[in-house]
């Protein structure tokens, strides 16, 4: 895939309108668009073809953004995903983040913008395509290229994200990590709402290297996290 060149993007949006004005606008910037305009749609679509990125609406007929979404994760757990919606409340966001969104565009938004964060999600994931290397963490073996975490004879596949989280914690071992920072590296910014995703995320990877003992993400309250590796 090369960034923002022929990429693949799935837009599924109920309003006409604003859902030929965003295509238009994509593929003047050599996206590749197809646009569907409810949820029950955009999943065949997402299942008859292969695309680099996902846009959803949430509040749409038939099936809505949030379920749309959960069934895209079902069936891929990388691709990215992002949610535009006039649902503002700090709520939905937080949902949307849960539900493994990489960002999340209220609406009236700016077409530039939406391109803008386009390209950095996926300039993101080719970066992190083309570092590839394998890692002992304690007892664990850890795939960075092919995103899996094994442990004695069970390998778990893990998402871009979960993998980046974890190579970047593991690289700065034993030592604090400025949740700024952590931001900064693989959501791209630092916002309230990614740092919601981001504790999401910690959580998970957490209970993964629990088989390990000598192994701990420690909260450091107000500044970030230590990932410790005892001897």
């Amino acid at each position: 895939m090369e960034t923002n060149s022929k990429a693949k993007i799935l837009l599924v949006e109920d309003d006409k309108n604003l859902g030929f004005i965003v295509k238009d606008y994509l593929e003047q910037e050599n996206y590749s668009v197809n646009l569907q305009e409810n949820g029950v749609l955009g999943f065949k679509a997402f299942k008859n073809n292969a695309f680099d990125i996902c846009i959803l609406d949430i509040m749409m007929p038939l099936k809505d953004g949030f379920t749309l979404a959960q069934e895209i994760r079902s069936e891929n757990q990388e691709i990215p995903i992002i949610f535009v919606s006039a649902k503002t409340m700090k709520e939905d966001k937080i949902k949307g983040f849960k539900l493994g969104a990489d960002d999340y565009i209220t609406k009236p938004f700016s077409t530039e913008e939406l391109s803008l964060r386009i390209e950095a999600i996926l300039k993101r994931i080719k970066k992190t395509d083309l570092n590839g290397s394998i890692y002992e963490i304690g007892n664990f073996i850890f795939d960075f290229q092919n995103h899996t975490l094994k442990f004695e004879n069970e390998t778990k596949n893990l998402t871009k994200t979960e993998t980046s989280v974890i190579k970047l914690l593991f690289e700065n071992k034993n030592q604090v990590l400025k949740r700024e920072y952590l931001l900064e590296q693989i959501w791209g910014e630092n916002d309230y709402f990614k740092g919601r995703s981001m504790d999401v995320y910690i959580a998970k990877i957490r209970k993964y290297l629990s088989q390990d003992s000598r192994l701990n993400i420690v909260n450091i309250h107000g500044t970030g996290f230590k990932f410790e590796l005892k001897d």
